[in-house]
């Protein structure tokens, strides 16, 4: 039974406490003013552990509180437009009231449970100012809610002024996510650029002939397809060739000798044939090593395997009885099988292989002027480092972006690159493309991985995200790994 139904009974008769009681007290109706809430501005965010502290004042008008009345304000957390708990109310009471409920304690022994929060308001005629302090925690989840505070009176009997204010608003706790991209910027290093590379072309030959006959075939398309990757090997003035050989692989049919020398002379005719037509000074061409190797039968063998040739097996057997033979050994035996016939007319190349493997150093830049000057005209001739070095000098964003791609086309690898280009992207709103980039650096680069976990966190894919910042410290990982964990504290 409340403090207000209590007030009324057996102690004083009911007609005679009901014309006091209304006589002297009027409805919250008929009260001017409201309650008011100071101190809270823009909306609330939960810290990392999900909790929100209210530091608020409620502010009594003068005349508000009835002298026979107590006034409780009940803050709570809604959400949803749902009550989903009660914090420690303010409690007020008229002198009066605070007579009458002492009689009760005394005759009846009541217990009133805002015995220990009341406060004994002896003016009401000034205004009441009442400083108060919680701390809501948030449900696990929880994006927005807000605080309320329900505004009642009670000593009428018959009668209740409810009245609900907004206290506070609590923001999604995403947006205390402090926006921390992580841009890279490597110390720049002069290092020295050395290039490897490697390349084959398939020529036509007379038989036991090496002389180079660009008719022949498609020996013109080959050989210029050589002298295309050769030639910025070879005449660039940007570059010192370190090393190239030039190597005929002689063909698995006919005496080892006599073909490994034929292969040879193959490769030097290929020589021959490049420092012509590239135009190569002598100190480049002295650079050049020709070599001849055998190409055995295992090309066959795997040849035939690829085709589900049935045959395979017998050339198997042939070459693991004769393995530590002289591959004319190996020869005489193939000829001797019932399928040489197959193996000849199907497995053996026409042509000949001319491999070739080069090394050659790109000189190195070391002034900023000189490596933008430069990238204009020679972005192949520069590393990674460079030009990541060129991005920074640019002069804004766009052209920084540029740079960053072309980067990429270069150095496909570049964590930097892509990282950095990403950051730019999303500026832009171009997040399709910046998720790519920064999924392709994350394994390889922290910085990448904080972005892309940052850039997860803001699409609410908190499980990914949270598995993203695991490695990091700091309040935006923490933040996303206990909401991930469901707010637990």
């Amino acid at each position: 039974m409340s403090l207000r139904d209590r007030l009324f009974i057996n102690h004083i008769s009911s007609a005679a406490a009901l014309c006091l009681a209304c006589g002297l007290v009027g409805c919250a109706a008929s009260r001017e003013g409201r309650v008011e809430v100071r101190g809270v501005g823009e909306a609330l965010v939960p810290d990392s552990r999900w909790e929100v502290p209210v530091d608020v004042t409620f502010r009594v008008p003068a005349d508000y509180l009835s002298k026979r009345n107590r006034l409780v304000i009940t803050p709570q957390l809604v959400i949803d437009d749902s009550a989903r708990a009660d914090y420690e109310p303010v409690v007020l009471d008229a002198v009066i009231y605070a007579k009458k409920r002492y009689r009760l304690e005394v005759l009846e022994d009541y217990q009133d449970p805002y015995k220990e929060q009341a406060r004994l308001v002896e003016d009401r005629s000034e205004v009441i100012e009442v400083p108060y302090q919680a701390t809501v925690a948030l449900p696990a989840g929880t994006l927005e809610a807000e605080v309320r505070a329900v505004v009642s009176t009670d000593g009428c009997g018959e009668c209740s002024g409810i009245d609900t204010i907004p206290v506070a608003s609590i923001a999604d706790p995403l947006s205390r996510l402090k926006p921390a991209p992580k841009w890279v910027e490597p110390k720049f290093v002069v290092r020295e650029k050395t290039r490897d590379g490697e390349g084959k072309a398939h020529l036509q030959f007379l038989i036991n002939r090496f002389d180079m006959n660009p008719d022949l075939g498609d020996n013109r398309e080959e050989m210029e397809g050589m002298s295309r990757a050769l030639a910025p090997v070879l005449t660039d003035t940007l570059a010192t060739l370190s090393g190239l050989a030039i190597t005929g692989i002689a063909s698995a049919d006919g005496p080892l000798k006599l073909n490994t020398e034929l292969a040879r002379q193959r490769a030097e005719a290929a020589k021959a044939w490049l420092v012509e037509v590239l135009d190569i000074p002598a100190d480049v061409e002295r650079k050049i090593a020709v070599d001849s190797r055998p190409e055995g039968w295992e090309p066959v063998l795997e040849a035939m395997r690829a085709a589900n040739d049935p045959d395979a097996e017998a050339l198997r057997q042939v070459l693991t009885r004769y393995a530590d033979q002289p591959e004319d050994t190996q020869e005489r035996h193939i000829r001797q099988l019932a399928c040489w016939d197959n193996i000849r007319d199907h497995y053996l190349q026409g042509d000949r292989v001319v491999e070739y493997r080069y090394s050659y150093t790109i000189r190195s830049f070391t002034s900023d002027a000189e490596m933008l000057a430069l990238y204009e005209t020679r972005p192949d001739a520069f590393n990674e480092e460079e030009l990541l070095r060129v991005s920074a000098l640019v002069a804004d964003d766009a052209k920084r972006m540029e740079v960053y791609r072309t980067t990429l086309r270069f150095f496909p690898n570049s964590a930097v690159a892509a990282n950095n280009l990403a950051l730019l992207l999303l500026d832009q709103g171009e997040e399709e493309e910046a998720e790519r980039l920064l999924t392709r650096a994350a394994d390889g680069l922290p910085e990448a991985r904080y972005n892309l976990g940052m850039w997860k966190a803001g699409k609410r894919e908190i499980d990914e995200a949270a598995r993203l910042l695991e490695p990091f410290d700091d309040d935006n990982a923490r933040l996303v790994k206990r909401l991930a964990k469901g707010g637990e504290r």
